[in-house]
């Protein structure tokens, strides 16, 4: 079965690697995917935060980076036929904005949501943070 990871990753932390490695070890194949959030200010270009996924998922053989500007996710899992969304939780904040997103995303196309809750150690790192621009749900 594959299996999308989708993300900002501006910047790509220690906690989307932690999930990117469990998610590898559960699904055949997976597709981490920078994916275009009108809600966030990217710093990093795309083009390099595709590198850094690149060489968070080396070793995972099963793991093919790629990126989706236009569109929603659902479109881009249309496209290349996928039918599972991994979204890694840290809490019941993350849990609370993932739920309706879920839920459409199962609406719009029968796309299901996998949550995988954070490591406590890594619970407290959001890529929000680490930037510094703020504190937000993602």
């Amino acid at each position: 079965m594959r299996a999308l990871f989708p993300g900002s990753f501006d910047p790509v932390t220690q906690g989307h690697q932690d999930v990117l490695r469990r998610t590898a070890a559960l699904f055949d194949e997976v597709v981490v995917c920078v994916m275009f959030n009108p809600s966030k200010t990217g710093r990093s270009p795309v083009p390099e935060r595709l590198d850094r996924l690149r060489g968070a998922a080396s070793g995972l053989g099963n793991v093919t980076v790629d990126s989706h500007a236009g569109g929603l996710l659902v479109d881009y899992c249309r496209r290349v036929g996928i039918d599972v969304v991994v979204r890694g939780v840290r809490g019941a904040g993350d849990l609370d904005y993932e739920m309706p997103m879920a839920r459409m995303n199962h609406e719009l196309a029968g796309v299901e949501t996998f949550f995988i809750p954070a490591d406590p150690a890594l619970a407290h790192i959001s890529s929000t943070l680490v930037t510094g621009q703020g504190v937000s749900p993602r």
